[in-house]
């Protein structure tokens, strides 16, 4: 239960921003102003966002070229920066679809997407009894993904509140309300989380968070690059035998929607040493970014935490 404890300190010590006077109706605002447009309008004002982020000088976009720096080598300079100002693009894309994705109803949501490859790995592992742990990266459009599956599946969310305490509510409310249960992350959260898989139903979570340095987490290969990754997966599956699958919500072209990929990992996940378990889900989810590497949160502080005695990435 480190991994709880861990993530307990982490959301517990961080500051929460609250929100004043006027500026949580503001948000909650243009989320309605971006639901009221289509996916086309909506995807074409985050493209622009995401271009403006390509030229000013920003953290996000700093982020960005140190990542795409450590891990991918083979790229030359330029190819790195076309990638680079194609992932703002679609982090731009990302963020203005939050508002559909937030506040449509269910039906248009759920039809955005198009179809699914790889589904069988998360229906036939619940028909025989077993949870599944559906291990979803900072990739595509994660939060329908996250949708999705709780439409389909019984699925408790691993949630841990936000840094604006006013959206607290409100997020919780947004996530849940095609069934899923939120679990805190606390030992109390943990023990929901591990109830579930031993009932037979599906665990998300985010893969690919940096536990911090006072984390329980460990250390593994990331693009080749050693990246603090969360222990939780794999101590989940060991103790539930759950099946773990990477997924995530492709964006197709053209606002045509969303593809949903569903990659199996390995059955022997939960038979495999931690450190040998987190080195396989890191594989698979650089497995899965390779099929579409523009589409990863390549602005997210990844690398945060060294190894012992290597130099930082990032100012902060």
């Amino acid at each position: 239960m480190r991994d709880a404890a861990t993530l307990s300190r982490r959301v517990a010590g961080r500051r929460r921003l609250q929100f004043t006077g006027r500026a949580t109706p503001v948000i909650r605002f243009l989320l309605r102003v971006l639901a009221r447009l289509p996916l086309r309008r909506v995807q074409a004002l985050g493209a622009g966002i995401g271009h403006l982020l390509a030229i000013i000088p920003n953290d996000l976009r700093r982020t960005a070229r140190i990542n795409l720096a450590r891990c991918c080598p083979e790229l030359t300079a330029t190819q790195r920066r076309r990638l680079l100002r194609r992932s703002l693009i679609e982090t731009g894309k990302t963020a203005t679809e939050i508002g559909p994705l937030w506040l449509w109803d269910r039906a248009p949501t759920l039809a955005l997407v198009r179809s699914t490859s790889g589904e069988a790995a998360v229906t036939d592992a619940l028909r025989t009894g077993h949870g599944v742990l559906l291990a979803t990266p900072h990739m595509g459009a994660w939060e329908l993904a996250g949708l999705y599956c709780s439409a389909h599946y019984p699925m408790t969310v691993l949630y841990a509140p936000p840094r604006f305490a006013g959206l607290d509510e409100f997020l919780q409310q947004v996530r849940a309300r095609y069934g899923a249960r939120l679990a805190t992350p606390d030992a109390a959260g943990v023990r929901g989380l591990y109830r579930t898989l031993a009932d037979g139903g599906v665990v998300g979570l985010l893969p690919d968070q940096d536990p911090g340095t006072r984390g329980s987490g460990l250390f593994a290969p990331f693009f080749g690059v050693p990246a603090k990754t969360t222990t939780l997966p794999a101590r989940l599956a060991r103790h539930t035998g759950a099946r773990v699958v990477v997924g995530f919500a492709e964006r197709l072209e053209n606002a045509a929607g969303f593809h949903l990929h569903f990659e199996p990992v390995a059955a022997d996940f939960g038979n495999l040493s931690l450190a040998a378990a987190t080195a396989r889900i890191n594989g698979a989810v650089e497995a899965c970014v390779r099929k579409r590497i523009e589409q990863y949160q390549w602005c997210y502080k990844r690398f945060r935490t060294p190894p012992a005695g290597a130099t930082r990435l990032y100012a902060r």
